[in-house]
């Protein structure tokens, strides 16, 4: 295999993010929720204004990891306001580590996770946080072999469809 190089992205980068986001979050959801609810997400999440006012954010920065000149996923994170909950100014939010599914077990999730630790040490938050999907039962154990626990719940809206995610975090040394 071929090496992987996380690169930062900048706002030019918005419509990497926009295949890479609508992809790899229809390769890792759609076998378990219904078409309407994944539509509508998909539109509110991955529309192209959405998109460049994330990446215009200062509280949000948006990372790439590459095979040669082929994205093969992502990690956004989030400090202050930008954070989806909590907006604790001593913790990071990690909102999403995205991999196409060519790529699992590539290290790549691994990859953008050490970035998002290493963007955490930075900004000098004292802990990391985010939430994963009760079912998505390949990312609960990738974040727990990192050190997560969990501390709480919350509803996460997929279309008109409620879920529960689960709420994990990790204090940083």
């Amino acid at each position: 295999m071929t090496s992987i190089i996380i690169n930062k992205a900048s706002p030019e980068d918005w419509e990497i993010i926009q295949e890479l986001g609508i992809l790899t979050f229809t390769e890792t959801f759609s076998e378990d929720n219904s078409e309407e609810a994944m539509e509508k997400y998909l539109e509110e999440s991955f529309n192209t204004e959405k998109i460049k006012s994330e990446l215009n954010n200062p509280d949000s920065i948006f990372y790439i990891a590459w095979e040669e000149d082929d994205p093969v996923g992502y990690l956004k994170v989030n400090s202050g306001n930008a954070q989806t909950e909590l907006q604790d100014n001593n913790s990071l939010e990690i909102e999403r580590i995205y991999v196409k599914k060519s790529h699992h077990g590539k290290k790549v999730g691994q990859l953008l996770y050490d970035q998002a630790v290493d963007t955490a040490k930075a900004l000098q938050k004292s802990y990391v946080w985010l939430g994963v999907w009760e079912e998505n039962l390949r990312a609960l154990q990738f974040y727990r072999k990192n050190g997560f626990v969990e501390f709480d719940k919350h509803i996460f809206r997929l279309g008109d469809e409620e879920q529960t995610d689960l709420m994990m975090k990790k204090t940083l040394d």
